[in-house]
């Protein structure tokens, strides 16, 4: 009734920001001569590749801000004006954002926004899956950004999208995009450079949210972890119980406490096993604030990894 309630809400002032401030229906979708691009991103990671590639040819909105849930945000209403307004709206996709029936595509449908504006960021990554009670596949991990290799891709389609609703600004755009891919394609190198350096017995990742799967995968470790996704129940007994399992048969020198999670229950875990919990907190779902360490993309990826070879290599 809460979440019923919440909607219809958000559809009212849709109702009110729409007739003070809608898009004409005539209106090009395409920007002419100097006026940025505007554009709406799902999340941080997505925000900052966006101001990254369009520099000041685009103006960004940020639905959902560092600190927040982005599996299940209420837009507020300057994110609906804001979302009715866009020339281009990127999304992460792989269900980040609740999938067609989240939270994300009502308020597309709320703002009657036009497909062709529209754009998931992940339409070229193969969709790896989290595990249901009875060991079926039931559920897609949307975490693929962890994984460099997957921010190029990101990178290279939202950059073409940008060259394509912009035409007047496209080789300026083209050419921030190009520089940004390959700084993330030399991230990506070091990766696998920096996990080949680490031994392979210790090549075992254990963190409180199955986030890290895509990477994992990818770059040849192990993982572990206490639940699979922060939709879930996080915690319980039989959950660390598990870990704790796995922890003493493979010998784990370290755990990570993600930057976004409650780290008592990996306390938990570090108590009953005697296993050290890592100097500082990964990042996973988000970047953080302007200012901070890790507030940009390239920072956090150059951030995990730095993080996890000290660690793994001691």
């Amino acid at each position: 009734m809460k979440k019923i309630m919440t909607w219809i809400g958000l559809s009212l002032s849709a109702v009110l920001l729409l007739a003070a401030c809608g898009r004409d229906d005539n209106e090009s979708a395409t920007p002419e001569g100097d006026r940025p691009l505007k554009v709406v991103t799902s999340f941080t990671i997505i925000a900052d590749m966006a101001n990254e590639i369009g520099g000041d040819l685009v103006e960004v909105h940020n639905l959902v801000p560092t600190g927040t849930d982005p599996h299940e945000y209420e837009p507020l209403p300057n994110d609906i004006k804001a979302a009715t307004d866009a020339d281009v709206l990127f999304y992460n996709g792989l269900n980040l954002e609740g999938g067609k029936k989240g939270w994300f595509f009502k308020m597309i449908d709320t703002v009657n926004q036009k497909e062709e504006n529209v754009f998931s960021l992940t339409e070229r990554v193969e969709p790896m899956y989290l595990t249901g009670s009875d060991g079926r596949d039931e559920e897609i991990n949307p975490h693929a950004f962890i994984d460099p290799a997957v921010g190029v891709k990101m990178a290279e389609d939202l950059r073409d999208i940008l060259v394509k609703k912009h035409p007047s600004k496209s080789d300026e755009i083209q050419k921030r995009g190009d520089a940004y891919v390959q700084r993330l394609k030399e991230i990506d190198k070091e990766y696998q450079e920096r996990f080949n350096d680490i031994p392979e017995e210790k090549r075992i990742l254990v963190t409180s949210e199955r986030a890290f799967q895509y990477m994992a995968y990818h770059y040849g470790l192990k993982e572990a972890y206490i639940w699979e996704i922060d939709t879930e129940e996080n915690g319980s007994p039989t959950q660390i119980k598990k870990l704790v399992e796995f922890i003493k048969t493979h010998e784990v020198q370290v755990l990570f406490i993600e930057s976004n999670v409650d780290p008592r229950p990996m306390e938990t875990v570090a108590n009953e096993t005697g296993v050290r919990i890592a100097k500082k907190k990964i990042y996973s779902d988000e970047i953080g604030k302007p200012g901070d360490e890790v507030d940009t993309y390239v920072k956090y990826l150059k951030y995990n990894i730095d993080l996890i070879h000290e660690e793994l290599s001691e």
